[in-house]
């Protein structure tokens, strides 16, 4: 009897875990420590402000709030949309720099735009009415060339490792404004090119990975957050939750570390809470029909991209700290002519309502709206005519608060193959966006496995150049 309890008690005090840690030469207890030193800085971060999300203080002063990630899938030709090249007109037909390959202009006119001058092409008509919000950089450069790898490395800095997606970064640093919301949304992310990396947590606490709305080959229209509608009362559901995050909590506890349950614990928190209010901002119904009319839904080439840009809109207006849209397929390797025109149809004139939405409600001046791919497009043929990946060189454009309005940054060459001024890499990119932020990307880190790490690793320039 007495030996019962004896084990009994044992058996509570004493896990497998523990056995195993103390008897393995301590490098159970090494690999706890570093675990450890994860938690501490969670802890530390409640501690100090109640939440793991909520507002953070800045080390530098914050030009832009939030962030609205425009990502163009696939890749856009930039010697097609931004990055006028004359004398790839001119020498269209003529042997190219590989064996074989020939220069292929682009078949649209450019034309100037603005006050600023900025040269942009006729499929953008609309977004060329608001060349004076827009930085464009026209040097960007990745390692990549392929598309999953490029894909990944633009979202979360590298494509060697898993690693915390920038959204994921974002929001690690700066907390959310609203607490019933998720602070970091992605709408419509591709299941492939690394799915759900390009917008989790990694190492860092899983309260800061992203919460996917819709799926990129469904409409958002038919978008929807499982059991969104409670169907019980606040007081029942409240009851029932309390006592399964009380288990959650034993676990956490009895474990000392395990990030899996203490994420399980936040996003039930999280969940419970977007009850009230993520119906509300998903309710598209409550914008007035201009409004709809405006950003093209309604419409056969623009209601997807024009629900997701307003959705943008009403999440950062409601406090979401970061949203990423996605559209694609930009993968134009043939018949270029009829799938890049399709491509602009379906999202100048949404991009051009955001850009115009944003403004007419005064959040333009601190929201950060970036739009790229994830690398560029060759000046010479692919096949009669299409375009093959460009890593060397490609375009891409940022908007509202932080950025110089109506300038051009770096330059490729005279055929748009290679950046010749200004080169910009991922890590630059990474940041700059972050110093708008109010963040310094060096400082910006996370212990995990016995060192700090950051998403910019040992790499990374602000262009202060471009910083307003």
């Amino acid at each position: 009897m007495n030996d019962s309890k004896t084990c009994s008690r044992v058996s509570t005090l004493f896990t497998r875990r523990d056995v195993l840690q103390t008897t393995g030469c301590g490098f159970g207890w090494l690999a706890f420590s570093a675990l450890a030193g994860t938690q501490a800085s969670l802890d530390a971060q409640t501690a100090d402000n109640g939440s793991p999300l909520a507002p953070k203080k800045t080390p530098l002063k914050p030009r832009a709030k939030r962030v609205i990630f425009l990502c163009m899938s696939g890749a856009p030709s930039h010697v097609d949309l931004l990055d006028y090249k004359p004398q790839l007109n001119r020498d269209s037909g003529k042997p190219g720099p590989r064996p074989g390959s020939k220069w292929l202009g682009s078949k649209w006119k450019f034309s100037q735009h603005g006050q600023s001058g900025l040269w942009m092409s006729e499929l953008l008509p609309q977004l060329a009415k608001h060349a004076d919000r827009m930085c464009v950089v026209s040097s960007m450069q990745t390692d990549q060339p392929a598309h999953p790898q490029a894909f990944i490395k633009l979202h979360t800095g590298t494509a060697q490792f898993v690693r915390p997606s920038l959204g994921a970064w974002t929001l690690y640093g700066l907390g959310t404004e609203n607490q019933n919301l998720p602070g970091f949304v992605s709408l419509t992310p591709p299941s492939g090119f690394g799915g759900a990396t390009n917008y989790g947590s990694s190492f860092l606490p899983a309260v800061y990975q992203g919460t996917r709305v819709g799926q990129s080959d469904r409409p958002i229209r038919y978008a929807s957050v499982p059991n969104l509608t409670a169907k019980r009362t606040d007081v029942d559901q409240r009851k029932e939750l309390d006592f399964i995050q009380s288990l959650n909590r034993e676990k956490l506890n009895r474990d000392s570390f395990n990030p899996a349950v203490d994420g399980v614990i936040q996003s039930y928190e999280l969940a419970f809470r977007m009850q009230r209010e993520m119906p509300e901002v998903l309710n598209l119904s409550r914008e007035t029909e201009a409004t709809q009319q405006a950003y093209g839904i309604g419409s056969e080439q623009c209601d997807d991209m024009g629900r997701k840009c307003l959705l943008a809109r009403r999440m950062v207006e409601a406090g979401v700290r970061f949203v990423e849209i996605t559209h694609g397929n930009w993968d134009h390797h043939f018949n270029l002519n009829a799938k890049l025109k399709q491509s602009c149809d379906e999202v100048d004139q949404p991009i051009a309502a955001l850009l115009a939405d944003l403004a007419q409600r005064d959040l333009l001046r601190d929201t950060l709206v970036v739009w790229t791919g994830e690398f560029g497009r060759t000046p010479y043929a692919e096949g009669q005519e299409g375009r093959d990946h460009n890593t060397k060189a490609f375009s891409m454009w940022m908007a509202g608060g932080g950025v110089k309005p109506g300038i051009a940054y770096g330059r490729s060459d005279d055929y748009g193959y290679e950046a010749v001024e200004n080169p910009v890499q991922i890590a630059d990119l990474h940041a700059t966006m972050l110093a708008i932020l109010g963040l310094d990307h060096k400082s910006l880190t996370h212990r995990h496995a016995g060192r700090d790490f950051r998403l910019t690793d040992v790499k990374g320039n602000v262009i202060s150049d471009i910083m307003a």
